[in-house]
Parts: structure tokens; C-alpha cells; sequence
């Protein structure tokens, strides 16, 4: 709650809106509540700069220029965000990003007058401005929340923060919470774990974990020499390169040492003997994990350009050749690992390349050419490519240099899935074992000896709420134990039973299930409640917000408002409700002898849907998924989650920078709440993104506007017994198709909001029903309903006769419809040739009086009759012989069809082809051969196909059943293999 609701907000909350309108219409009980999440970093965060910038610029910020110094109060975190390239670049920073520099700007661009902002600095302001601007822009748009119910999250809230610590408490003593030391993403600034919703950049990114691998130095290169001489604090000290890598197994296999051209290294004492050579960046990282003597503080001696480092001698550990020399390497980036890269050519594509571009230009690179001497060493052995994988994978893909970057990743995918799931080590003390045992094994033997150690750093750039860049810290902290094996059972269930309405959403589900493990849950800065057990921490912003779903149920009898201040209906104080009331209420326990109440979840509970961001999935809809399974009965587990894609505005991405932006009250007050709640129906309902298009909102002001003129005039038409409107019964024929076309209407209207909660279609199929009843996607924000009807809130979905939809009835409409248009056509062509004169046109003048003769035939041509009845007879066919769903029988007959077209009717049925297909594949074997490089090539029968596959106990004959089965004539089944 630190801000008024943008459009994106609105388009995601619209979507329970208009369902939870569909359901009341349908005469159930709905509740939509609506609550305020405050904690966490966000607010606290800009209540700080607030702070900053008022000892900056004064109370009122009057002393702000221009030209101020961009160091004073803002930090530089967002240039290094607005240019680096990687996963934080679709992070919430860029979509958040409003050009502003100053958090007082930001509070003047949504409308916070410059007297006020000062208030602001205090952080539970926020906590009493921002709810009730949520709630009157909702209103505006005549959402039917119960606002009851509402309330704020942190220990501002006493009843809610009772409801949290019931359910750490829980978590806890079911061993879901545990303490120990783990990799967590950190602000050094902040001093605590920095987790999804306390960053600006780089949500959803976490600990990256690598193998340091240290690589003592030899002798300098002469220009580094010349350097270091000058520093006497250099002296009679070890100096390690430190390069991070995924894979400890292969380095076997180093030939040389890479190092960025471009690139700035630092000498970092990390203890009174040992100094690193790496980036400030990972230094930064290592400072944090226990890697150097002074957790936290970098100790930098002296830096230095990567192309002086060129030409030093370093010993390789474990590699076949112990010494080797430190190369220039174009694609070395300064903000992933360590700067440092091992040159292991047999299996790094990106290494062999840069090897050979040295080899054949080392005066380009001015390097002695015995440096890079070293060829490749076989480390392992793949199926596929041998035992040189990346040589091979080189020369498959064509690639001709290291600047050939986007083939060199193809190139890294391919060998690095290739060594890691059918590689076999096939040199030192593991050799002979597969890749997946080796690597560990490998990685622990590297640590024990003192030649590596474990390092990690972030996955991307992540940028906290207070303008720094985060580190991974070693650190001792509560964690909730996601991704333990029976926990994650209980998650997958549940989520296998859960409805998600989209292939996507579950497979994005499925996925943050498969890597989410270990969540720190407490930090030391913010807002939000205290851990119970360890009051010197909060509870982290999302580990108190995951099934706050099922506080809605009961908060209206707890709290007399929504921040918590005074007792609700039932007079029950925040002291009462004890951990044991909350299991009671909530849980499985007994009734407490002291309850104050007996209330209970279950009238309105389980969840019947959820409605968030795509992006929630990997942390919040998430987390509720684990914490439900672990905290409720199944029979109390969410019912469906929906998730939708981000909200675009005419086609282009929302930012406030770019001005291309809109807030849920501008959009009300521009275009009506009516127009705001059909252009975000049609702006879209799958989980890519939607578009809120401008125009699609005017044109709904204009069809609303004239809708609402007729309906006035119509209704004065009716009023006055003098006009001439047909009155009486209505039995004709046409009041019956307009009856049944508006009962067609409703049914699929009906069915869209109860397929999938396509509001797109029910919008378009439900106007006519909107029309007549106020439908689902309708508010009770026109004069004119107001007017004609108590409210389309109270309407109920209008019911369709006992008859149903008589669908001969809406055909014979739009027969009759059809026949007019043919009538007209006859018409327009008799008078073109009346004109030309032509036979017996000639003499019709539709100038004069008309007459028509209709002729009506009583049976179809026989020749359709017998089609129709051979298609019949082919259906029935198919329906004896279980085909008529299967989805190859259409295909089939369309290539058919082509048969008979090229061979003749006599050759396509006959289900021959007009040639040997055996003889002709033997005859042309080799050309294939030559032509798809092949060693060998056979032709069998399916039959003499069986017959192996039936035979064989391995080999390659095991993986042919499918090609076998699958061949046909024409349609040969391929099988290829490594012999």
C-alpha cells in the first residue's frame, strides 16, 4: 500500500469482479473482500528517502533545484539497472520506472499536495492515507467488495498480527520453519536478507552456487610485475586468480586461464597471507560469505587492467597440465562469476573457440604463442560427440569465431546437456563414473585439498528498495523448508487438484515447485509483524500474506475497522485469541473453554478462486499453495487460481517515464467506470499479456451512450399507448427467434464465465443479456439504470424457458433473414440486366409494382441425398470402429484426396503405391548417404522391423518400435543412430 491503484490492478481485480457478479446473479452468496498488504521494505524504504531528502532540501522540499548534485540522496543503482542485460532488465524496476529521481517528486506525481509529503516520512502515515484512496477508486469503478471485511496487514493490525503469529507458531512446531545457515540474497545497506517484494529490480532471482577455484600464481607477466613492484603490502603474500565454475569435474582438462580485456581486477587481502585476484563484484560477495577475515568489509589493495595480467604463469589445480598462463578473452563479462574463467577447450565451446582465434592471430592479441600450446585434453566421453564434445559441436555449427556469440551459446546448450546426462569421466581419480556422480565428488575432493572453496552470488542484477545492489550472503536465519520432499508432496497434490484454467499457469506452477527450496522468512528492517519466538526479527512481506485468504472469513466479527483499533461485532479483544482459538477458529482444534466465540472458516472457505499476476507465481501463489497443504485440511485447500498476463495501455507497455501510463481512478474519471469495466473485459483473459486500448474505451462510451438512448426512447415509446409499438401478446413468429436468440445469448455467456472465466467472450456474448438484466460486467454507475431499476447489483441471471434454446426456431430466423438478402440480390441482378435488355429481364421495371413468387422444395436434389447418405454410412463406420475421434482420420482423407488427384482413383483406393518404395530406397541408398552424411543406411519391411525389435534385448533396435509402428506407405518410419 504505497500508491493508488494502477490500471494493471484494476484488470486483475476486474477479473474476480466480474465473476463474483456472475455468481450473486446466479442467487449464490459471494464474498469479494479486499485488504491492504503494508508490509515490508517498500514503505519504510521511501519513508527513508523521505528523510534523506528532507535533510536535503528542507520540509516542504522548496530547496530542490535542478542542477542538485545527483550523489546527494540518490544512489546510482539505476543506471547499472537501466543498462545491464540480464533477467532483472524484465523486473520490477523497469516496469515500475517513472524518471523521477527524488521520492518527493514521486509523492507530487500521484497527487500527494507538497504540504503533506512531509507526513510521509513517518512510515505509518502511509498505513492511514493510501486504504482509503483504494477503496473510493473501487467504488468508482462499482466493484461489490465487502468492505467489512478489510483490513491492513503488520502489527499495526493487533487482530491480524495474532493471525500470523498462530501461523508461524504452527509452521514452526511442524518443523516447516528451521534455523541454520543457507545462501540468502542480502542488503548490505539494509543489513538484513532482501527477498521478492523488498526489491526494485530482479524479482523472482536467487543464489547462483559456484566452485571458487583458486589458481596460485607462478610467476607475474612482466607488465603486471612492473605494477606490483610498488607495493610493498603485495610482499611475501600467496595471490590466487579465483575463478568461479559450474563444473569442477572437467578441470582436467585447463589449458590456460582466461581473463577480461576490458575488464578492471582487484587484489583483495583475504587474509594476513592470501590475497584473491577477481572483480569488486564478486569480492563484494565473498566478503559476505565467510571467504575473507572480516565478514562484510573488502579489503582492496590495488587494481589493475585485465591485458596487464596477460602472459602470468598460475598453477591449474587438478588439471593434467599443473602450470599454465593467463589469456585475453573478448566475452569475459565483469557481472557474472568471478571475472576469472578456467580455458578448459574440450568442453567449453565458448574456450576452444578463443583458443584457436589466439592461436592463429597471437600479434592481434600480443601474446607469446607457447602460451596458448596446450591442445585440448579429453576429461570425458560423450555418446554422441566422443571424447572432444565442444571440438566437435565447434565444427558441427560452423562457428568461425568467439564473436560468433549467438551459435557459441546454441553450442554451450548442446554440450553442456550432452556431458552433464551421458557424459562419463574418462581421467582422474572418478574416471570411469558418470558426469552427475563425479561432479560433487570432484567439487568436495577440490575443497578438502584447499584449491577451492563454495562461493555464490546472485543470478542477476538485484537492486533493494533502498538503491543498492544485493550480495549473496552466508548467514545463520529462520527459513521456511520449501521444497522438502514430503512437503513438496503435499504441494504437488494439491496442486494437481487445483484448477488453474490455463496450460501455462499449471506448467509455471509446476516449475516453481520443482526449484523452490529454503525461504528465509525473517529480516530485521521494515514494517510487518515480529517472529514470536524471536522477537529481534520480522516476519518477512511475503511469509505473512499466504493464506490471509482465510482471515477474510472472520475479520468482520474481530475488527471494528480495518486497521484494528476497536473490537468488531463479537467485542473479542486482540488478547483473547490465543494461538489455541486460532486452531479452533481456523484449524482442527478443540473449542478453547475459555473461546470468546465459536467462529468458524467454514461457511465461506475453501477459496473458490484467486486472481494474481503471473508474476506471483513464483513466490506468492506459490507459497500459498505450500503453506495451505501444510496448514489446512485438504477439504480446505484452494479451489482454483487464475493468473493473468501484465496490462499494456494502447499496445505499449505502461511506464510513467514514457507517460504511457494510467491509474485506476484517471481511467474512471476519463472514460466512465461502465466503459473502464467493458474495455478491461476485452482487454484480454489468458496469461499473455492484455491491452487496454483507448479507442476500444471511447467506442464503449459512444454504444453506452446510444444504448441508453434507446432504451429512453423506447421506454417513452411504451409509455405512450398513442405510438406504434405492437402491443398485445407475444406470440408471433418473430417474437419467438427473438426470444430464442436472446436465451442463445445467455447460454453462451453463461458458458464463458463457466468454462474458464473468459470474460472477453461473456462481454461479447452477454451484451443483449446486459441489456435486459444487468449482467456480470455491468456496475450501478448510470443514471439511467438507477433510474429504471432498483440496481443491476440485485439482478439475477435471467432464467431461459422451459422449452430451452429451440435452435429450429433460430434457424428459421435466420433462413427468413437469409431469404430477404437473396431476394434483394434477385432483384439488383434482374434490374442489371433489364438495363442490358437481356431475355426475359427485360421486362421488369422495379420502378413499378412488384410481386414475388417463392418456390420451396419439399426434398434435396438426389444426388446430395446419396453424398449425404455415403458420408453417413462412413461416419457409422467410424463411430463402430472407435475412429470417429481420432484426430488423423481428417488429415488422412485430405491426403487422400491428393492421391486421387496425382495417381487416379483405381491406384489411391486401391492402398498400393504405383511403385516399390523398398526397391526405390535401396536404389537411392546412396545418394542419401552422400547426400546426409551418412556411414551406413538399410531399408527392412515393418514386418522384418518387428521382428528385430521383438528380438533385440538392447542396442539400437530398442529405440526403433516407434519409427517401426509409425511407418506407412508413402510415409516411411526413420530411425537414426550412432553406430
Amino acid at each position: 500500500m504505497n500508491g493508488s491503484l494502477h490500471l494493471g490492478h484494476g484488470f486483475t481485480i476486474s477479473k474476480i469482479e466480474f465473476n463474483a457478479g456472475y455468481q450473486r446473479m446466479l442467487g449464490k452468496r459471494t464474498l469479494f473482500p479486499v485488504a491492504f498488504h503494508c508490509t515490508g521494505m517498500p514503505i519504510k524504504a521511501a519513508a527513508d528517502k523521505l528523510v534523506r531528502e528532507m535533510e536535503l532540501f528542507g520540509p516542504d522540499f522548496l530547496g530542490y533545484s535542478e542542477d542538485a548534485d545527483e550523489e546527494d540522496g540518490v544512489p546510482n543503482a539505476t543506471k547499472e539497472v537501466s543498462t545491464a542485460v540480464d533477467k532483472a532488465k524484465k523486473g520490477k524496476l523497469n516496469a515500475k520506472s517513472t524518471g523521477l529521481k527524488y521520492q518527493f517528486q514521486i509523492m507530487l506525481s500521484i497527487g500527494v499536495p507538497r504540504e503533506e509529503i512531509k507526513k510521509f516520512a513517518d512510515s505509518l502515515h502511509w498505513l492511514d492515507y493510501f486504504p482509503p484512496i483504494t477503496i473510493t477508486d473501487l467504488t468508482d469503478l462499482g466493484a461489490r467488495v465487502d468492505w467489512r471485511r478489510s483490513f491492513i496487514t503488520t502489527d499495526v493490525n493487533p487482530y491480524f498480527d495474532t493471525f500470523v503469529r498462530w501461523q508461524l507458531n504452527k509452521l514452526h512446531a511442524a518443523d516447516k520453519i528451521k534455523f541454520g545457515e543457507r545462501y540468502t540474497i542480502y542488503s548490505p545497506k539494509d543489513g538484513q536478507p532482501c527477498m521478492d517484494h523488498d526489491r526494485s529490480a530482479g524479482e523472482a532471482l536467487g543464489p547462483q552456487e559456484y566452485t571458487g577455484i583458486r589458481m596460485e600464481v607462478v610467476h607475474w607477466s612482466a607488465a603486471t610485475a612492473k605494477t606490483l613492484d610498488s607495493i610493498p603490502s603485495l610482499r611475501g603474500k600467496k595471490v590466487f586468480f579465483v575463478a568461479a565454475t559450474l563444473r569442477p569435474e572437467t578441470m582436467y582438462g585447463q589449458t590456460n586461464c582466461f581473463v577480461g580485456s576490458a575488464i578492471k581486477y582487484g587484489f583483495f587481502a583475504v587474509n594476513d597471507s592470501e590475497v584473491y585476484v577477481c572483480t569488486l563484484r564478486a569480492a563484494r560477495n565473498m566478503a559476505f560469505q565467510g571467504v575473507f577475515q572480516s565478514k562484510g568489509q573488502v579489503n582492496q589493495i590495488t587494481e589493475i587492467d585485465g591485458l596487464k595480467l596477460v602472459g602470468t604463469k598460475i598453477k591449474a589445480p587438478f588439471a593434467i597440465h599443473p602450470e599454465v598462463y593467463v589469456l585475453p578473452m573478448e566475452n569475459v563479462l565483469a557481472t557474472k562469476g568471478t571475472g576469472v574463467v578456467t580455458c578448459v577447450p574440450s568442453d567449453s565451446p565458448d574456450d576452444y573457440q578463443t583458443l584457436l582465434d589466439l592461436r592463429k592471430k597471437p600479434e592481434f592479441y600480443k601474446i607469446d604463442p607457447s602460451w596458448a600450446s596446450f591442445d585440448p585434453v579429453p576429461v570425458l566421453s560423450t555418446p554422441t560427440y566422443g571424447e572432444l564434445t565442444a571440438p566437435a559441436v565447434v565444427v558441427q555449427l560452423k562457428i568461425q569465431s568467439q564473436k560468433d556469440t549467438k551459435q557459441l551459446a546454441e553450442a554451450k546448450e548442446i554440450v553442456y546437456k550432452e556431458g552433464f546426462y551421458g557424459g562419463t569421466m574418462v581421467v582422474g581419480e572418478f574416471k570411469g563414473s558418470s558426469v552427475q556422480e563425479a561432479k560433487p565428488q570432484v567439487r568436495a575432493r577440490m575443497i578438502e585439498a584447499g584449491l577451492a572453496f563454495a562461493y555464490a552470488e546472485p543470478e542477476g542484477l538485484i537492486i533493494s528498495r533502498s538503491g543498492e545492489e544485493c550480495v549473496v550472503a552466508l548467514a545463520d536465519q529462520w527459513y521456511l523448508d520449501y521444497g522438502e520432499p514430503s512437503w513438496r508432496e503435499q504441494a504437488d497434490e494439491l496442486l494437481a487438484k487445483m484448477e488453474t484454467y490455463s496450460y501455462e499457469t499449471r506448467h509455471a506452477f509446476e516449475g516453481s515447485l520443482a526449484w523452490l527450496h529454503q525461504w528465509a522468512c525473517a529480516r530485521s528492517f521494515g514494517l510487518g509483524s515480529r517472529l514470536p519466538w524471536d522477537k529481534q526479527f520480522l516476519v518477512e512481506s511475503l511469509s505473512d500474506s499466504t493464506i490471509y485468504m482465510s482471515y477474510y472469513t472472520i475479520a468482520h466479527l474481530l475488527q471494528g475497522n480495518w486497521k484494528g483499533t476497536q473490537p468488531g461485532t463479537l467485542g473479542i479483544t486482540p488478547e483473547q485469541l490465543t494461538d489455541e482459538v486460532w486452531e479452533h477458529i481456523l484449524g482442527t482444534g478443540p473449542f478453547p473453554p475459555l473461546s470468546p466465540s465459536h467462529v468458524n472458516k467454514r461457511y465461506f472457505y475453501p477459496l473458490d478462486i484467486r486472481s494474481s499476476g503471473k508474476d506471483l507465481i513464483p513466490n506468492h501463489l506459490t507459497f500459498a499453495v505450500y503453506n495451505h497443504a501444510a496448514l489446512f485440511e485438504e477439504e480446505y485447500w484452494p479451489v482454483s487460481m487464475r493468473t493473468n498476463g501484465h496490462l499494456m495501455l494502447n499496445g505499449k507497455k505502461m511506464s510513467k517515464s514514457t507517460g504511457n501510463s494510467l491509474t485506476l481512478k484517471e481511467s474512471v474519471e476519463k472514460f466512465g467506470a461502465d466503459a473502464t469495466r467493458l474495455t478491461l473485459a476485452d482487454a484480454g483473459d489468458g496469461i499473455e499479456d492484455a491491452n487496454f486500448d483507448e479507442k476500444n474505451a471511447n467506442a464503449s462510451i459512444l454504444r453506452l451512450h446510444t444504448l441508453i438512448e434507446w432504451c429512453q426512447e423506447m421506454k417513452a415509446e411504451i409509455d405512450n399507448p398513442q405510438s406504434g409499438l405492437r402491443r398485445g401478446k407475444k406470440d408471433s413468429f418473430h417474437d419467438a427467434v427473438f426470444q430464442n436468440e436472446i436465451y442463445r445469448l445467455n447460454q453462451l455467456a453463461k458458458a464463458a464465465y463457466e468454462a474458464d472465466v473468459r470474460h472477453w467472450d461473456a462481454c461479447w456474448s452477454g451484451r443483449v443479456v446486459d441489456t435486459n438484466s444487468g449482467a456480470a460486467g455491468a456496475s450501478d454507475c448510470s443514471a439511467f439504470f438507477r433510474a429504471c431499476v432498483r440496481s443491476v447489483q440485485w439482478a439475477l441471471w435471467p432464467e431461459i424457458g422451459a422449452n430451452g434454446v429451440e435452435e429450429a426456431v433460430i434457424e428459421a430466423g435466420a433462413y427468413l433473414r437469409g431469404t430477404v438478402k437473396m431476394i434483394r440480390d434477385t432483384e439488383i441482378s434482374l434490374q442489371k440486366k433489364a438495363l442490358k435488355g437481356k431475355g426475359a429481364s427485360a421486362g421488369f421495371d422495379s420502378k413499378k409494382d412488384k410481386a414475388l413468387r417463392v418456390f420451396v422444395a419439399t426434398r434435396f436434389p438426389e444426388w446430395q441425398d446419396a453424398s449425404v447418405q455415403v458420408v453417413k454410412d462412413i461416419r457409422d463406420a467410424l463411430v463402430a470402429k472407435g475412429l470417429i475421434k481420432d484426430k488423423r482420420i481428417m488429415p488422412f482423407v485430405h491426403n487422400l484426396k491428393k492421391r486421387i488427384s496425382q495417381f487416379g482413383a483405381s491406384v489411391a483406393l486401391k492402398r498400393t503405391l504405383p511403385f516399390s518404395e523398398r526397391e526405390t530406397l535401396e536404389v537411392g541408398m546412396p545418394y542419401l548417404r552422400r547426400t546426409l552424411g551418412l556411414v551406413s543406411g538399410e531399408v527392412f519391411t515393418q514386418d522384418e522391423g518387428r521382428a528385430r525389435v521383438a528380438e533385440s534385448a538392447g542396442g539400437p533396435w530398442k529405440s526403433a518400435g516407434g519409427p517401426v509402428e509409425a511407418s506407412e506407405p508413402g510415409q516411411p518410419g526413420i530411425q537414426m543412430w550412432n553406430p
